[in-house]
């Protein structure tokens, strides 16, 4: 998919994909980004041990806590075709989204390829009905069938695809450096094997329904004298922020609240419903109240 599309057309078309095959990939979409965010991690990378595990792979390097290793990494959490995009898929399922992880992965030669799976697996519910996720893999080399890109069974996602017994033959995310891999938490895929004698690097941003557990525990990867200093919206998306009903509060009120320093005292809980529960409420309440 190219980029000569307004950015309402884009994120329209790049929802039209996900749901049609399960996976997009946005080519030359943070090509400047990217090549500095590589700069900033190169240090991280040459120091973090390799993975201990099959499924993370015992010849592959990962590490998380992206927003506190480069500014760069803010980019790409908050691209705004990509926001949109999983807004329309998520949003059906929750008040609002959360940001699930920033991770990044090193594979280097002599890997394996990575067992197929879904990253919806990751929380047991109905099958397909919802999405409960969206992954943006993002290149910082190149991506090559010999490197180990990753593989992706389109069609294999949702309802009907999570229900085939056999996914069917995957494809290669072949691309370049500032390429976004877009892809559902239903779709099965799996890092391919490095069968070359060069790494390859990409940084992995994916967003949740916003009531789940998320794979990072962004309250501890990001506490509030961290957060404090990101733009709102990326706050929210790092944890700072509550789902209606109540969920994630803090002495019942949104964490936000954090990020303007402790409470000097003791602070008093206030709802925080949807609107269809606060009518409901309010209406039982003033009953109650008036004695009938």
């Amino acid at each position: 998919m190219t980029a000569d599309l307004t950015q309402a057309d884009l994120s329209t078309r790049l929802v039209g994909e996900l749901r049609g095959n399960g996976f997009c990939i946005l080519h030359e979409r943070a090509s400047a980004t990217v090549h500095a965010l590589a700069s900033d991690l190169d240090p991280v990378f040459a120091e973090t041990p390799f993975c201990e595990g099959d499924f993370y792979g015992r010849r592959t390097k990962r590490f998380g806590s992206l927003l506190r290793r480069s500014r760069h990494v803010a980019d790409l959490v908050l691209d705004p075709v990509i926001l949109s995009a999983v807004e329309a898929i998520l949003g059906p399922g929750c008040e609002r989204m959360q940001l699930n992880l920033a991770q990044a992965i090193e594979i280097h030669p002599g890997e394996v390829r990575q067992f197929p799976h879904r990253d919806q697996d990751m929380w047991r519910g109905a099958d397909g009905t919802q999405e409960y996720l969206v992954n943006i893999l993002w290149p910082l080399t190149s991506f090559t069938k010999e490197n180990g890109a990753t593989q992706i069974f389109p069609e294999s996602q949702g309802v009907t695809g999570m229900a085939k017994e056999d996914p069917g033959p995957p494809i290669y995310a072949e691309c370049e450096p500032g390429a976004a891999i877009c892809f559902l938490g239903s779709t099965a895929h799996g890092a391919g094997a490095n069968r070359s004698k060069n790494v390859r690097r990409g940084v992995l941003v994916s967003y949740s329904l916003g009531w789940l557990k998320p794979y990072e525990n962004l309250w501890l990867t990001y506490p509030p004298d961290v957060a404090r200093h990101f733009p709102p919206e990326l706050a929210a998306l790092a944890g700072c922020a509550q789902h209606r009903p109540n969920l994630g509060n803090y002495e019942g009120q949104c964490p936000s609240i954090l990020l303007q320093g402790e409470p000097s005292g003791p602070i008093g809980a206030v709802d925080a419903l949807r609107p269809d529960q606060a009518d409901a409420v309010a209406d039982f309440a003033a009953t109650e109240r008036s004695g009938r």
